[in-house]
């Protein structure tokens, strides 16, 4: 049998199932449930966050039979035939590979044509800001008269790339990148229905790689899944991720704040031996930086980085016990090192460089 990747499988149905855009699926089921449809909506937001997903479920909700406060419900006639993928009623167009003017000339033939055994048609174009000047000015003219049987829903992750002309004359929702408990409380209820065991930090980990998107949290997933024996445990996590344990960025720091240049030198050589990769590393120290600097100037530091708490507890004592400006410090030498770690010939030596010079740079001046 062919495996189905998590965020397929698990790709909501309804408006109720989509986590952390309420303040979107609720509007869009109220419009469903009073009839007060747009003929145009623009979804925008990074990727893997829901916007075709919610798209999906709109195109199928205006067309179903028995709505359930303003979802599909799944089980009439139109709701079965709008879950194949070929349904001629709803058209994904990606507009990435069909951005010319006549792709979109042929899109507004097409649009004259009535659904069929349906209420509209609905026509999803994915990337819509890839479309060339041409064919934006080719469907302008569709956007403003569209006819009464059409819905078009323009779905893009770089939503200043389009025409201030297209976007006044959409319905605009700006979809959020999701908190790192949510991310961890999606995996729980995929990998509970899937008989996954798990240690609770693992998913807090895979959350943080997440960086906000659902598709790239259960994409990561997949993969430890696919590497673990039967249970995801922290240390299957950090092995194919390449992520850093909490543990060695703190003693890596307390080398860096002591000024303890062998102890750094000994520190990389164990990593380099290790096979650790150091441009992921170079990454984790700039984060680890950042964190400490939370820690130490914010009323409630952990409700921003959702560490486990006895990793929380020690990244408090740490971030007391290191200047502001020292970590300042810390975080502009790794966080700039991002173009010459791509461009060096040793890694290694750049780490240790870019160590020594956090170490002994000058502080950060205030404003």
């Amino acid at each position: 049998m062919e495996h189905l990747a998590l965020y397929r499988k698990y790709r909501p149905k309804t408006f109720d199932e989509v986590v952390g855009q309420e303040h979107i699926t609720k509007a869009l089921a109220h419009q469903v449930e009073s009839g007060k449809l747009a003929h145009a909506y623009l979804f925008t937001g990074s990727r893997g966050i829901g916007k075709t997903s919610v798209a999906r479920i709109l195109a199928k909700a205006v067309n179903c039979e028995n709505n359930k406060n303003g979802s599909p419900c799944g089980e009439c006639p139109a709701c079965k035939r709008l879950e194949q993928e070929n349904d001629i009623n709803i058209i994904e167009i990606d507009a990435a590979s069909n951005n010319r003017v006549d792709d979109v000339r042929e899109l507004r033939e097409k649009v004259k044509f009535l659904p069929i055994n349906a209420k509209y048609k609905v026509y999803i174009i994915d990337e819509v800001h890839m479309l060339s000047d041409s064919a934006f000015n080719a469907l302008l003219k569709t956007l403003e008269e569209p006819p009464a049987h059409v819905i078009f829903i323009l779905a893009t992750t770089e939503v200043h790339k389009l025409p201030a002309t297209i976007l006044s004359r959409c319905i605009r929702f700006d979809f959020r990148l999701l908190s790192i408990d949510k991310l961890t409380q999606i995996l729980m209820n995929v990998l509970s229905q899937e008989g996954i065991k798990y240690e609770n930090e693992a998913l807090k980990l895979i959350a943080q790689a997440g960086e906000g998107s659902v598709r790239d949290t259960l994409s990561i997933a997949d993969c430890i899944v696919a590497y673990s024996d039967g249970q995801i445990t922290k240390d299957d996590v950090l092995k194919v991720l390449g992520t850093t344990d909490y543990d060695l960025l703190l003693n890596f720091f307390d080398l860096l704040k002591d000024k303890n240049i062998g102890g750094m030198l000994e520190a990389v050589d164990n990593l380099d031996q290790n096979g650790k990769n150091i441009s992921v590393f170079v990454k984790d120290l700039a984060k680890h930086a950042r964190d400490l600097l939370i820690c130490a100037t914010t009323k409630d530091p952990n409700s921003i980085l959702s560490l486990p708490q006895d990793v929380f507890e020690k990244y408090m004592v740490q971030s007391k016990s290191i200047d502001e400006n020292r970590l300042l410090n810390f975080k502009q030498a790794f966080a700039g090192a991002e173009n010459e770690l791509r461009y060096t010939l040793s890694p290694r030596l750049l780490l240790e460089s870019l160590s020594i010079s956090a170490m002994l740079g000058q502080d950060v001046k205030k404003n």
